[in-house]
Formats: structure tokens, sequence, C-alpha cells
């Protein structure tokens, strides 16, 4: 019977060994593992044995069963990577010397990206509000859970103008207008609060491969009774996989975000470097994109929503980090750059 197993394991790494693709494997498993798979045939043999050697059979049985489904996972895991790798290798070639076609304009990456995230959000009920980029201290701190001399304001370098208005640092700096201009809907007919607000953020920081003064945002929410985080998850994945058109490898690690509790960021696996680590993603293989978390009772009651009642969750997409995995820009200085020679590779494909 032991050479019925040392048989079995051989002839599954042989053909372990040839398959190529996620479906292939998929078919190795359950003739293998599956109810009238290979491993489980071995037991039929058993009624023969005596009860030690049928205790003593059972246990390599496992232990083969535990080994072919270790290595079936080994194997997903390299397989996924190559389809990463296939894709990226796929992606059209971004080349700033490439020159520029003076013959007809281009849309912008970031307004092609902004626009197929509006297209995916309104399919799911979502509202598209626009707002004003400068804002007061009120809108972009004070509503949303940061006083003033909060330490919170010191995450974000603001520029402040003389009149004592500011650049807004955050398309957070909408909700609560948005929670004021919808809340009768939501109160007096049952109507859920589903708006995103694209727009653009400033802050005064140092720039690099990964950041920007000036960029892009997608500020979202949803707000209605019994809301949680797995609706947040839900719509964040549907959305990064209809614009990537596959499914995306995302994590979600505890962040701090005065208007949030709880707060998380949302990660991507970096798709300029396949998750192996590049100045893009400061070499960790994941860009953060997206902060997240449920919003947080405070920011509810200065929008005029009773939190005792309503839940909602709140997200902050970062467009110009998104259009960057999706066309494979390394650097994000060249999307502001305003060199024709970059950005006319972008055509509207709609």
């Amino acid at each position: 019977m032991d050479s019925k197993i040392v048989s079995l394991r051989e002839r599954f790494e042989d053909e372990l060994a040839k398959i190529e693709s996620l479906s292939e494997l998929e078919g190795i498993r359950v003739a293998y593992l599956g109810k009238k798979g290979s491993v489980t045939d071995l037991l039929k043999g058993m009624k023969e044995l005596s009860h030690e050697e049928k205790k003593a059979f059972g246990q390599k049985v496992n232990e083969l069963k535990s080994a072919v489904a270790e290595r079936i996972a080994e194997r997903t895991e390299e397989l996924k990577e190559l389809e990463i790798k296939k894709e990226i290798e796929a992606m059209p070639e971004f080349d700033i010397s490439m020159p520029a076609n003076l013959d007809r304009g281009s849309y912008h990456p970031i307004t092609l990206v902004q626009r197929e995230c509006e297209r995916i959000f309104k399919s799911m009920g979502f509202t598209v509000e626009d707002y004003s980029e400068v804002v007061t201290d009120y809108e972009c701190f004070e509503s949303l859970n940061i006083p003033k001399h909060h330490p919170a304001r010191d995450m974000q370098d603001t520029y402040y103008l003389e009149n004592g208005q500011l650049l807004k640092s955050q398309t957070s700096a909408a909700q609560n207008a948005i929670y004021k201009k919808y809340k009768d809907a939501l109160v007096n007919d049952g109507v859920p609060i589903k708006a995103i607000f694209p727009g653009r953020c400033f802050r005064n920081e140092a720039t690099d491969n990964c950041h920007e003064n000036t960029f892009f945002q997608m500020e979202g929410v949803m707000v209605d009774k019994n809301i949680s985080i797995s609706n947040l998850i839900y719509f964040m994945k549907t959305m990064l996989s209809e614009v990537f058109q596959k499914e995306i490898k995302v994590r979600l690690r505890p962040g701090f975000f005065p208007f949030v509790e709880p707060g998380f960021e949302l990660d991507i696996s970096c798709l300029i470097c396949g998750g192996e680590g590049c100045p893009s993603c400061k070499h960790s293989g994941w860009l953060e994109l997206c902060p997240c978390g449920m919003i947080h009772p405070e920011v509810l009651k200065a929008g005029g929503i009773d939190p005792d009642e309503y839940t909602g969750f709140a997200f902050g997409l970062g467009l110009t980090r998104l259009a960057m995995m999706k066309y494979g820009i390394a650097d994000i200085r060249d999307l502001n750059s305003g060199n024709l020679k970059s950005l006319s590779q972008f055509t509207d494909d709609e």
C-alpha cells in the first residue's frame, strides 16, 4: 500500500510540473483531492487492513493529502504572479521621449480614469458631485472632527490664503455639504446617501516618484441604516476589478483619520513592479490607494444626521495613483509636467 502512495505522489509532481494555467491547476486539484479523486481512492483499500495498519496507512494518506494541497497552493501563487507580469508586459509602453502627435488632442490619463470611475459608481447608484477647490477651515477640518490645534492637522501641509480660506487638502472637505444636501431625502424618504465627488487637492510637500503637491482624489460616501465595513470592501473591490478588468489583490490595514472610526488604509499590490518593490511603491510591493473607514459619529452629527440611527462609510480614492497603476506610469511628476510627448500617448477609448 505504501508503494501506491509513493507512486501517486510521483505522478502528481510530474503532472503539476506541466501545469501552465489556473484552469489546468483547478483540474488537477479536483483529480487528486476531489470526492472521487486519486488521493481519496486510496482510502477504499483500507478495508482489507488490520486496525493498526489502517491507522498507520490513514495517517500517511492524510500526510499526502496535505502535501498535495500545499503544492497546489504554492503553484497557485506562482501562476497568479505570472499572470500579473503578463498583464504588466501587455500594458502600452509609457515613453516620455515619444514625439508628440500635434494633429489631434487627447484626454489626460487622470481624466480617463476619473470618467471610468464615475461610470462604474453611477452603475451602482452613486451620484457624482462637484465641489470648490477653495474651502473654509470648517469644511476641510472642523466639520470632519478635526478642531483647531488638533495634532491631526500636522498630517497635511496646507496652503492657507490671506482671507483665512485654504486650498482643499482632501476631497473630504465636501462631506459636510453632501450630508446636508441629501439628509432630508435620507430621513424622510429612506433614500440612502450615495455620492462620489472627484477633485483636485493641494499639499505643500516635497515631490518624488510617488508624491506631488497637486493631485487628484475621489471622495465617496454611503449613509443608510445598518451600513458596515463589508459594504465598503464590496464597493471598492467591485470598482477596482472593473477599472483593471481583473481581480486586484488588496489589503486593509489600520489607519488613523479623525473623520472615520475605525479607519483603514486600503492598499493594492503594485502593478508597476508586480509586487516586487520599486520607487513607485517605496520598494514595499504595495501602493497606498484609498484611506477609508466608517464615518465618525461626530461627522454625521455635523451634517445633521443622527449617528444612533444611521451609519456609513467614506473613502478617499487616489485618482492620480490609480492612473499610474492603470497605465504603468512610474513617476507621478510626469502627470503634471504638461509634456505633450508623454500625455499625447493617451487617447479617449470611449
